[in-house]
């Protein structure tokens, strides 16, 4: 288990199983692009979910996908209608700073609190967000979810190398 902690961690999507023709595109602040007909606007990304998991919780969990935000971005927070719109913004990614897929990344990851800073490949697109209600203490995970397509399972092909924690 850990509370505060600094983590660096190296990942890449190796091979995406297939393409998501509707992903939404997700804004700066955390909520849905509408296009002109006042529908959920949607692209074609590489399909991939993976993650990193603080403190033991999926709703704490710094995302590695390939949708337009990007990755680090902390779904859980991000989506929670409970939660304020400074919330929301704080737990979406200011840049899109992924390298291609195939690509090694790294995340640094600074978890003190309730407040995470999330830096990727040295570009800093989480700061300080305020995560309410995460546990002071837990596990930390690493996610690799399956996909499913035409009725069969497939792996989103992520890998993780280098990982070092630091307890604060």
């Amino acid at each position: 288990e850990y509370g505060d902690f600094e983590l660096f961690i190296d990942w890449r999507i190796k091979e995406p199983p297939f393409t998501n023709p509707t992903a939404r595109v997700i804004l700066p602040y955390g909520s849905y692009q509408k296009n002109s007909s006042g529908e959920l606007a949607t692209i074609a990304v590489p399909n991939t979910d993976s993650g990193v998991f603080l403190r033991g919780q999926h709703k704490s969990q710094v995302n590695i996908w390939c949708w337009s935000v990007g990755s680090g971005e902390v779904w859980g927070y991000r989506t929670d209608a409970r939660f304020s719109a400074g919330v929301h913004a704080g737990a979406t990614p200011k840049k899109k700073a992924d390298r291609p897929v195939g690509e090694w990344n790294r995340f640094h990851i600074v978890m003190k609190g309730d407040r995470l800073t999330v830096t990727l490949n040295d570009v800093e697109i989480i700061t300080q967000a305020h995560l309410p209600g995460i546990p002071e203490k837990g596990p930390l995970a690493l996610q690799l979810h399956a996909e499913r397509k035409d009725g069969e399972w497939g792996a989103s092909l992520v890998q993780f190398r280098n990982i070092r924690i630091k307890e604060l």
